[in-house]
């Protein structure tokens, strides 16, 4: 189950590292390297961070694959794509939901603390668009007042919530990766957003 959420997590982010390289004019290479990176950034992070060395898409040529495939179908039709903006919302929703669960899998796997579960579950999620942004000179999303990582948290809470009621751990994934879905595409589609800490004069 996990692997099929990885595989699907690769292939959402791929193809919104893709649209962002689309919507900067980059050519080709650009385009695969900003793919590249937003798929596995997050998870590259993660794995140095609880010592699971060499980093798992270097172990599984498989990711590389479907990374560059995925990056590829998206250059192919691009020209089918008539909403860019909505696309690439799409997909980055979806690869932070699926990603989230990933990181929290490590956690659990490395027998560490829930609390930290969903922080590595948020970083996994998070960190390839924020690699993804810097590269395309953009204040990465995280930073700003849009609800992004707030989502992914709210995504752990109920994955750790579900656990302790011994809900089936295919139910407890579905639930989990639609919460942090749901919550960014409301707060989006609502104009949801954390406080602002600056006034209108600074």
């Amino acid at each position: 189950m996990y692997y099929i959420i990885d595989i699907l997590g690769l292939i959402s982010f791929a193809i919104s590292g893709a649209l962002v390289a689309f919507n900067k004019r980059m050519d080709v290479f650009g385009v695969l390297i900003i793919a590249f990176v937003t798929s596995v950034g997050g998870g590259t992070l993660t794995d140095l961070l609880i010592g699971n060395t060499p980093v798992g898409w270097m172990k599984n040529i498989i990711y590389v694959y479907i990374i560059l495939g995925s990056a590829v179908f998206a250059i192919i039709f691009r020209s089918k794509i008539n909403y860019l903006r909505t696309s690439l919302f799409l997909f980055d929703t979806i690869g932070i939901g699926l990603y989230t669960l990933l990181g929290i899998e490590k956690g659990l796997n490395a027998n560490l603390h829930p609390l930290i579960c969903i922080a590595l579950g948020t970083m996994t999620a998070s960190f390839g668009g924020v690699i993804r942004d810097i590269l395309c000179n953009e204040i990465p999303i995280i930073f700003r007042k849009e609800v992004y990582a707030t989502a992914c948290i709210l995504g752990g809470i109920t994955f750790f919530a579900l656990r302790k009621f011994n809900v089936p751990e295919s139910i407890i994934l579905i639930v989990s990766g639609a919460v942090v879905i749901v919550v960014r595409l409301l707060a989006v589609k609502f104009k949801i957003a954390l406080p602002n800490i600056y006034s209108k004069d600074t």
